[in-house]
């Protein structure tokens, strides 16, 4: 059975443009997910990245003009500056990872719940109330926003470090488990590909 590492931020408006389609594409395949929250900012610096408020005003006007088309294409509002952005990305981070150790859910829906709260509702995803709404509608406890917050932390930061070891440096970061990577929202296809032995 194939599997897919899906390296991800939950403040990523490109985790959002990616919508449920990496879930999608695992069924399709009978491949099995994991979803592995990580800090973006950190990684970029880790990386050789630069933050997007730190880019060059040509690299971060553009960025914007990617952002809309992309919504666009995949037919998903977006707010290019939205409120709530950037926040604190770890404490919907921990509750995904408890979401995930726990089961009984759609982990799938629950990113595209998160990262839509942010770019789409204007809502911050870095608030209880908001996290604890994507955890229910999501099919999760929504006590699980206030469980395993110290092991949620530790894996929180074992992912930026097997990322970074891995050779990941942005996200949506997909790694398939014969190594093959593909990165950004707009690899998907790509991805699919792969997994079905035409790329």
């Amino acid at each position: 059975m194939a599997h897919i590492d899906y390296y991800l931020a939950t403040i990523s408006p490109n985790c959002y443009l990616a919508g449920t389609r990496p879930a999608e594409v695992a069924a399709k395949h009978g491949a099995t997910i994991a979803y592995k929250p990580l800090d973006i900012m950190a990684l970029f610096s880790r990386t050789g990245g630069v933050p997007p408020a730190q880019r060059h005003p040509s690299r971060q006007e553009y960025r914007l003009m990617e952002m809309e088309r992309a919504g666009k294409l995949a037919g998903l509002p977006i707010n290019l500056k939205p409120a709530h952005w950037p926040t604190n990305p770890a404490p919907a981070s921990y509750a995904l990872i408890a979401a995930q150790n726990a089961g009984g859910g759609d982990l799938g829906a629950l990113v595209f719940a998160m990262t839509r709260a942010c770019w789409a509702e204007e809502k911050d995803i870095a608030e209880d109330a908001v996290i604890k709404g994507c955890l229910e509608a999501s099919g999760f406890d929504p006590s699980l926003a206030d469980s395993g917050l110290l092991s949620g932390a530790e894996t929180y930061e074992a992912n930026l470090e097997e990322a970074v070891n891995a050779g990941v440096f942005g996200a949506p970061f997909f790694i398939t488990d014969d190594g093959a990577r593909f990165w950004g929202q707009d690899r998907i296809a790509q991805l699919d590909m792969h997994l079905e032995g035409t790329l």
